[in-house]
């Protein structure tokens, strides 16, 4: 979660995420890919901000890669993304009450006095200002592991990540030092962080797989073209109609990856709830006697085939001829599975805690510490 407030809307996102996930979270979205071995695990994580102007206080819930709610504390809007986790609402009244409590009225309070406290200690009175928190857990259901994690940023920057196995909050940064001393010292709120991540978590993730497990394990694949806007022009693998978004393509020459004379494209969504994405080869960089020797290669998390997309003039389509489509399938040695991040509210409370320890130790020192234009076959 991040509030800001003093001036205008602007997007800033923690930077470094848990380094045990691999996690990224780009631009204003959440996306966090975890590797995984197979669709045996799950994973629930929460980023929650607020903009200024738009809105103070906003979580964004999603579990296994899939939207579940939306809240927005300024406008008292909480909104189910999918028809199941309506149902689950419907029949788990006291769940969406103390998500919507916590949204509306415990968290934005919070995260307001943490701001205060950060402005101060980093002597930064003047623009915009926001705290982020991104909590979650990851769960595999044939072993039952659980692993944890939470971290807070501020502006742009982590700040503090909490380790389930020393069962400490690190400092991300050398001046946060005291503050890391000041949180660990501060016993109950670790054990309640503890607590959180390894078990609050998993039983919240658990019931929300009980009502979506077969919309969230569904997967549908695509279709692959190539396309070409001009002779010259960069020849598009272009795929669309794949679900859930936790696909990946790229060029090989002579079945080696290509790293460069190639442009990756961004997942995109479809208006049907389906995903599209392009990578893009330099002609340039390919002579047409060795043309036979690229080919495309798009693969899907928990689908144990590639889909392979040869590189035959024939089958590029274009703005100047006819349109052809050439690609077959093949068993992986292996597969890798993506998953990305789930969310919980509960992620918020762990911040709210963290903040108002905080908030707490510099108003009490005595206290403990509180705190296209592209070629498309289909939009």
């Amino acid at each position: 979660m991040a509030t800001t407030e003093n001036g205008k809307a602007e997007q800033r996102v923690i930077k470094t995420p848990p380094k045990s996930l691999g996690a990224s979270i780009p631009g204003g979205h959440h996306q966090i890919h975890l590797s995984q071995e197979n669709h045996d695990h799950h994973s629930c994580n929460g980023i929650h901000w607020g903009v200024p102007k738009i809105s103070e206080h906003i979580v964004f819930a999603v579990v296994d890669d899939t939207e579940v709610f939306y809240c927005d504390a300024s406008k008292k809007m909480f909104e189910p993304r999918q028809e199941w986790v309506k149902k689950m609402f419907d029949n788990n009244s006291q769940l969406l009450l103390k998500y919507t409590h916590s949204c509306f009225e415990h968290q934005p309070k919070i995260f307001k006095n943490s701001i205060s406290y950060w402005k101060q200690m980093l002597n930064q009175s003047e623009g915009v200002h926001i705290l982020q928190a991104m909590t979650g857990c990851n769960v595999n259901e044939n072993s039952g592991e659980v692993a944890g994690f939470l971290q807070i940023g501020f502006n742009g920057e982590g700040f503090f990540e909490f380790d389930p196995k020393t069962k400490t909050m690190i400092a991300l940064k050398p001046e946060l030092q005291v503050n890391e001393q000041m949180m660990n010292d501060y016993r109950d709120l670790v054990k309640y962080i503890e607590n959180a991540i390894s078990t609050i978590y998993p039983e919240e993730l658990k019931i929300f797989l009980n009502y979506g497990s077969s919309s969230l394990k569904k997967t549908v694949l695509p279709s692959v073209s190539l396309l070409q806007k001009t002779p010259s022009s960069s020849i598009s693998c272009h795929t669309t109609g794949f679900y859930p978004d936790r696909g990946i393509m790229f060029w090989r020459k002579d079945g080696e990856e290509l790293h460069e004379d190639v442009d990756p494209g961004e997942i995109l969504s479809n208006n049907d709830g389906t995903f599209q994405m392009s990578v893009d080869l330099k002609l340039s960089s390919v002579t047409p006697e060795d043309r036979q020797r690229y080919d495309c290669v798009f693969r899907l998390s928990a689908v144990n085939e590639h889909i392979i997309t040869k590189l035959d003039k024939t089958a590029i389509r274009t703005n100047w001829g006819k349109t052809g489509l050439c690609c077959s399938t093949e068993k992986p040695a292996d597969t890798v599975t993506f998953i990305s991040a789930a969310v919980i509210v509960l992620t918020v409370t762990i911040i709210t805690v963290v903040a108002f320890v905080a908030y707490k130790k510099k108003k009490a020192p005595d206290d403990g510490p509180e705190q296209s234009e592209r070629l498309n076959p289909q939009s």
